[in-house]
């Protein structure tokens, strides 16, 4: 636990502490950034909170009251739910302005993981409970520099593997041999293995209007046939198989043919300059040093693609936060599912994957990027143009 900096970070959000809270592991957060032991059993409520200034205090149960001895400062055991309330006045005494696991709205639900219950007991001891939003990303999402090279690598090896997996496509349509959606995903599922990657499941592999469904996974009934003349889109994410590795995720489309239909030829070109001006917008911002928002980066290709007429067929954010979970706990490109105004900080990572979805097929390009001090720079090959499988 990085006490200091957490302090730190406590006073610049104009906060007097951090309240953690946890019943039976519903917030993997408060373990992560708390160094706390994930695999120990947890069967009753433990409190944990760090002021702004001065020695942090857990409030544990009579039951477990051991489970926060690996963390510095004071500790108070209670058992019936009248010392439960006491006790936090007493934890939390001289203080107002409390940062809890919670979300306005639920309006950052990676976030959101005190139950509202919890919520209502904090406040009723006369505490003004605020977002941790903020101070999370900073201390959960960040990445070391460990994490970043895992994520490098990562992108290297599934770099290879998508490539292959549409070389696969192409030389099974030369050859006339059939083809599936769910073929390919084995194909790509199999070569992970080979690659020592993980994922947790997919790849999406769509074509055609089935590339229209953002999550769409080919199952062993029911996948469709890819044929020549097909909209070929492959979505896919994995990670390292080591401790703390962090996930790389990407979408790439083609066509199984030469020249591809002047209406896909011209959807891919929208999502693909989207794509650049929601990065281009993200790069001039982090040179300059200046504060960008996620949902200015959603701004910036829900816009150009509304100057096309087709904002009514982009249903999802932009792009979202990466860390060790796929879905990660920082800024997410979003001015759409909700209105992100955190900032984007250095040493975190975010996907950019704006996507037009027709009824008859569907283009997405995504490639991932990684903010430093001073830099934003794409972790991986960057899709210029519609994949020709066959020609």
């Amino acid at each position: 636990m990085e006490l200091t900096a957490i302090q730190e970070a406590i006073r610049e959000e104009g906060l007097d502490g951090w309240l953690f809270f946890d019943h039976h592991h519903r917030d993997p957060l408060a373990y992560r950034i708390l160094g706390l032991d994930q695999a120990v059993q947890v069967t009753r409520r433990w409190y944990y909170f760090i002021p702004a200034s001065g020695e942090p205090h857990a409030l544990v149960h009579a039951v477990e009251p051991h489970k926060l001895d690996s963390l510095v400062g004071g500790k108070r055991v209670y058992s019936g739910w009248a010392a439960q309330r006491e006790g936090l006045l007493t934890l939390m005494n001289g203080a107002h302005r409390i940062a809890m696991q919670f979300s306005p709205d639920c309006a950052v639900p990676y976030v959101a993981m005190v139950d509202a219950g919890t919520i209502d007991l904090i406040r009723s001891c006369g505490f003004d409970v605020r977002t941790s939003a903020d101070l999370v990303q900073r201390f959960d999402a960040r990445w070391s520099a460990e994490q970043a090279e895992s994520h490098f690598e990562a992108g290297r090896r599934v770099d290879e593997v998508r490539a292959a997996a549409f070389a696969r496509v192409g030389d099974l349509l030369r050859n006339g041999t059939p083809v599936d959606e769910y073929a390919i995903k084995m194909f790509v599922r199999e070569a992970f293995d080979k690659a020592d990657l993980f994922t947790d499941h997919g790849p999406i592999i769509g074509v055609n209007g089935n590339a229209s469904d953002p999550h769409y996974e080919p199952e062993a009934t029911g996948s469709a046939p890819i044929r020549r003349g097909d909209v070929l889109l492959m979505d896919m994410w994995a990670k390292l198989k080591t401790p703390g590795a962090t996930w790389y995720d990407i979408t790439w489309t083609g066509f199984c043919g030469g020249t591809p239909p002047d209406e896909v030829a011209k959807v891919f070109t929208i999502v693909r300059d989207a794509r650049d001006a929601a990065f281009s917008l993200v790069r001039d911002r982090v040179a300059r040093r200046q504060l960008l928002q996620g949902f200015e980066v959603d701004d910036a290709a829900r816009g150009h693609i509304a100057a096309h007429g087709y904002e009514n067929y982009f249903v999802h954010r932009t792009g979202h936060s990466i860390g060790e979970e796929v879905h990660g706990t920082g800024a997410n490109m979003d001015n759409l599912e909700t209105h992100d105004e955190r900032r984007v900080i250095a040493g975190t990572c975010f996907s950019i994957e704006p996507g037009i979805y027709l009824p008859h097929f569907g283009i997405r390009s995504e490639f991932d990027v990684y903010v430093s001090e001073t830099e934003a720079r794409a972790t991986g090959a960057i899709q210029k143009e519609l994949v020709r499988i066959v020609e």
